[in-house]
């Protein structure tokens, strides 16, 4: 089973936002593979989905440092990742990418280091140095604001097993690049409309 959890008063709003999300993390990145590590968890129903209510930073944060306390008292072969959905707080990426560093000082001061990363998706994501149209932005776009908590020992296992980790974001340029940004942002509002008939 695919674990999901909310913090939200209306299921029904959850269940969309979750079903959205998980039409892009299989659309964009299990099928296109941007993440080569993604597919055994997705597949294995390890994933856990949280939809946070946090409509501030401090909420978020205090939602945060609650899933990581979740995560280590729970068997990764059970819940192995965290994919923290928060639709009502840091919808401004500047905003976002400089929570970001709260996020990290969490990871830092409150123990968690070498043991939790946290890897960062949103629907407005700009890497440095590319233009806002540039396709290869569309590997971190999400439906929604995303914090992902990860565990640093399955990632490491995981990247033991893949033959040049390296070269990951080189491929993934190339291939965003050959769909072009029409295509992906298509894909993406294509996974923003479940749920329209319910609305």
């Amino acid at each position: 089973m695919c674990w999901y959890h909310s913090r939200m008063k209306n299921p029904s709003d959850t269940e969309t936002i979750i079903a959205r999300t998980r039409c892009w993390i299989e659309r964009v990145v299990v099928e296109l593979n941007v993440c080569p590590f993604a597919r055994k968890p997705y597949e294995g129903g390890q994933i856990r989905y949280l939809v946070s209510a946090a409509d501030s930073p401090e909420d978020l944060l205090a939602d945060v440092q609650t899933e990581l306390e979740l995560l280590r008292s729970t068997d990764a072969a059970e819940v192995e990742t965290t994919v923290l959905i928060h639709p009502y707080v840091l919808n401004d990426f500047f905003d976002y990418n400089d929570f970001l560093g709260i996020v990290d000082a969490l990871i830092d001061d409150g123990g968690y280091e070498g043991e939790f990363q946290v890897a960062s998706l949103h629907p407005h994501y700009q890497f440095a140095g590319t233009q806002p149209d540039d396709a290869e932005n569309y590997t971190n776009r999400s439906p929604y604001p995303i914090l992902h908590l990860l565990r640093e020992a399955e990632l490491a296992r995981a990247i033991a097993g893949y033959a040049r980790p390296d070269k990951i974001p080189e491929r993934n340029i190339r291939t965003l690049e050959k769909l072009g940004a029409t295509r992906m942002r298509e894909i993406l509002d294509e996974c923003l409309r479940i749920g329209d008939d319910q609305e």
